[in-house]
């Protein structure tokens, strides 16, 4: 079953609670958390205390994507603040497998976060020891990307490693992912699809879900 995770990076922060609970009432089952530092993106948006403020008000899996520089030193930060998932960059961990084990010690699940350009083979000695791998779709700091084609080869590649050695590992695809392209990036083997703009940027965020889940049947 294909998940759908809005990210809040694209929702109206003076409004963020009531934008959250329009998206848990519309079936989202996750709520992605773009967490950015200025420093690995060019970009800054949230820490643990938004995220804790949430906690608790919607039942949604909160999944963070933690687009900074030595997550390591915030890995508990987000834990405390009530994250079920915690996907970190391997461009940004000096010592991966350490910093999977890590966030798995707080008995949270671990995703691994590639860039556009960042080789599949960067991933190939932890893939058994993560619950996701988040594909980038578009080079990361800021919403409302176009997708990059290149991507959809990408994910085929990855559910093939995956399937290969008989994993359980969600696929999950962040950047540039809507109406009109989720068939394809769910037939290219994704089964996690952030959407930002096309979500939270819709007229009808009700309609918006149903109509990407209508087309997510493949």
């Amino acid at each position: 079953m294909v998940k759908l995770a809005p990210s809040i990076l694209s929702a109206d922060f003076s409004n963020l609670i009531a934008d959250v609970k329009e998206v848990e009432k519309a079936g989202c089952e996750y709520l992605h958390i773009d967490v950015m530092d200025g420093h690995y993106v060019p970009n800054i948006t949230l820490g643990p205390p938004i995220i804790k403020s949430l906690k608790g008000k919607v039942d949604m899996v909160f999944d963070a994507h933690l687009m900074i520089t030595d997550p390591d030193r915030y890995i508990k930060d987000f834990v405390d603040a009530g994250c079920d998932i915690i996907t970190v960059h391997v461009e940004a961990c000096t010592h991966l497998h350490r910093t999977i084990q890590n966030i798995k010690s707080h008995g949270i699940k671990a995703g691994v976060v590639l860039n556009p350009a960042t080789s599949l083979d960067t991933i190939k000695y932890v893939v058994e020891d993560v619950d996701m791998v988040l594909l980038m779709s578009v080079n990361p700091g800021f919403g409302g990307q176009s997708f990059i084609p290149a991507v959809m080869e990408k994910i085929k590649e990855l559910k093939k490693m995956i399937d290969d050695k008989n994993l359980d590992v969600d696929i999950e695809v962040d950047g540039g992912v809507g109406i009109n392209n989720i068939e394809e990036v769910v037939k290219a083997g994704a089964n996690v699809i952030v959407a930002g703009s096309a979500i939270f940027g819709s007229d009808d965020i009700g309609a918006t879900v149903k109509k990407l889940r209508e087309n997510a049947r493949v």
